[in-house]
Formats: structure tokens, C-alpha cells, sequence
């Protein structure tokens, strides 16, 4: 009784102050960024978090197991994990570090709010694990697998970023080359004239501009890189532990079921991205990672609405991993 109603005080809470710091993003996108509610977003973050990790601890003790055994506490875990990726560089002493903010925050709030909304109330019951669920590797394949989904998403999300800073500056060239050839002759030699007396001013300008645009990019594309790199060894150790799982609980390895084929369809994609990253251009293996994002929601979620195969108490009314 008490364990319950502890959960039950910090699910609210943590909800209460996620409504709250989403208020305080959406009134810093409308006007310009204000100090003051910056810094109480980064203390409404970090106090979700410990009531998120103390909702966790709590229902471990009291159901004996990781809490990860239906939708709303593998989505909890999920909102766990991605507000660990967005305070590891918040408590780094760097002046210079790069910001994932404005990445992980959305995805955090959004996800534990939607997790501790009303959607998933009859989630919030603890059951009996089912017999291929009463396993030590519970622990070890299902966290690994949401960590890993954490990290790609988060990944993902900033190669999509990437792509649309370098597909927007692509669109304002190719503007500005219809613009010209398009302009009247008759009033080329004002315009001469006019742009002669600005060059100068405009040329430092326009360099600044583009040196800022091109670091951003390749800080994209570096952060990219390396949390979709540390996603896909997670994912790969949740697949191999999940398959060494399945041959205790069914007597095979691999059944290519509908999770197992899209799991499987998600590390050959996100490998892709590995290889494409090392060989080509940014933009190139963006693509393939921006391809991935929806890979993944099909991978975790999709899938489960479908509640077939040897993983159907991964439906909306078990688990998911």
C-alpha cells in the first residue's frame, strides 16, 4: 500500500512539473530566450528525473523485478533514458560543449508525458510476469533494447536537424540563382551600384553566417555519429541477449517473428548509417538515419499494435521491447 501510493504521488508530480516545463519551451519558442526560464526548464528536467527514477526504484521493490514488463513502464524506462542523455552533457564542466537541448528535452517530455497521462491508466496495474518473462534476462535484454531505442531516436532526430539546415541553405541558393537571372536588365546598373556600396559589410556578414552554419553542421553531424554509435551497441546487445533468451524460453535463437524481423530490420539500417558515415558525406548517411527514426517507432511501437507472434504480450496490454 504504501509503495503504491508513493508511485501514484511522484507519477503525478512528475506529470504536473512535465506540463509545466513543456509551458516553459513553448513560451521560449514564441519569444526570445529568456535566462530566468531557461534555467527553471534545466531545474524542472532534473527534478523529473529524480521523481522518474524514484518511480522506477519504487516499483522495482515492489514488484520484485526491473519495471519493464507492459507499454507504460517500458515507456517510463524510455523517458528515463533520454533524460539521462540530455543531463550527461548538462553537468559537464565545458563552456564550449554542444547543446542537445532543444533535441532531448522534447523527446523526454513528450515521452513521459505521454506515458503518465490518462491513455495508459489500466498500465499502471502491476501483474504476474508470464512464464517466458520470469527470467533473469528480463533485465538484461529489455533495458538494453530501450537504451539503445533511446540513443538511435535522439540520433536520429539530429541528422533530421542536420538535413534540414542543409536542404534549407540549398533552397535559399537556388532562390537567390532564380532571382538573378530573373531580375530586369534595366535596373542592373542601380543594383550594381547599391551592392558595390554594401560588399564589404555584406561579405563579413554573409561569411560569418556560413562559418557558424557549416560548425553547427558538423557538430550535427559529430553528436549524430557518436550517440547513434553508442545506441546501435546497445541494440546490438539487446538482440543478442534477447536471442540467447529465446532459446531458453522457446528452443530457438532466432523465430523471425514481427519484433524480431524489425528489430533485426533496425540494426541492418542503422548499420548502413555506420558504414555510409564512414565512407560518404554527411548528408548521405543522415538520409539513412532519418529513415531509421521511423524504423525504430515502427520497431517499438508499430509492432505491438499488431499483437501477433511470439511476442504478443508485447501488445498494448504487456510488454513491449
Amino acid at each position: 500500500m504504501i509503495f503504491s501510493t508513493l508511485e501514484h504521488i511522484l507519477t503525478h508530480i512528475s506529470f504536473s512539473i512535465v506540463s509545466i516545463v513543456i509551458t516553459i519551451h513553448l513560451i521560449t519558442l514564441l519569444v526570445d530566450e529568456i535566462v530566468g526560464l531557461y534555467d527553471s526548464s534545466e531545474k524542472g528536467m532534473i527534478a523529473t528525473f529524480f521523481c522518474i527514477t524514484g518511480l522506477l526504484v519504487t516499483r522495482w521493490i515492489y514488484l520484485g523485478h526491473l519495471p519493464l514488463s507492459n507499454l507504460y513502464e517500458s515507456l517510463i524506462f524510455l523517458s528515463w533514458s533520454f533524460f539521462i542523455i540530455h543531463l550527461v552533457p548538462y553537468f559537464k564542466k565545458q563552456k564550449n560543449r554542444f547543446n542537445l537541448n532543444a533535441i532531448t528535452a522534447p523527446s523526454a517530455i513528450f515521452t513521459q508525458g505521454f506515458a503518465t497521462s490518462g491513455l495508459l491508466t489500466e498500465m499502471h496495474q502491476s501483474a504476474i510476469l508470464v512464464p517466458a518473462l520470469q527470467s533473469h534476462w528480463l533485465m538484461m535484454h529489455v533495458s538494453m533494447m530501450v537504451l539503445g531505442y533511446a540513443a538511435l531516436l535522439c540520433g536520429s532526430l539530429l541528422s533530421v536537424a542536420l538535413l534540414v539546415i542543409t536542404f534549407r541553405k540549398l533552397i535559399k541558393i537556388f532562390s537567390k540563382s532564380n532571382n538573378f537571372v530573373n531580375d530586369p536588365l534595366s535596373f542592373g546598373e542601380i543594383q550594381y551600384v547599391s551592392e558595390r556600396n554594401n560588399v564589404l559589410q555584406n561579405t563579413s556578414f554573409l561569411s560569418s553566417r556560413n562559418y557558424y552554419r557549416s560548425q553547427l553542421i558538423q557538430q550535427l553531424d559529430l553528436w549524430s555519429y557518436r550517440i547513434i554509435g553508442l545506441g546501435f551497441i546497445f541494440l546490438t546487445i539487446g538482440i543478442l541477449s534477447g536471442a540467447v533468451w529465446a532459446n531458453e524460453a522457446w528452443g530457438s535463437y532466432w523465430n523471425w517473428d514481427p519484433k524480431e524481423t524489425w528489430a533485426f530490420i533496425t540494426w541492418t539500417i542503422f548499420a548502413i548509417y555506420l558504414h555510409t558515415r564512414t565512407n560518404l558525406k554527411s548528408v548521405n548517411s543522415a538520409i539513412v538515419a532519418a529513415m531509421g527514426f521511423l524504423i525504430i517507432w515502427i520497431c517499438y511501437f508499430g509492432v505491438n499494435l499488431l499483437g501477433i507472434g511470439l511476442h504478443s504480450y508485447g501488445s498494448f496490454t504487456s510488454i513491449s521491447n
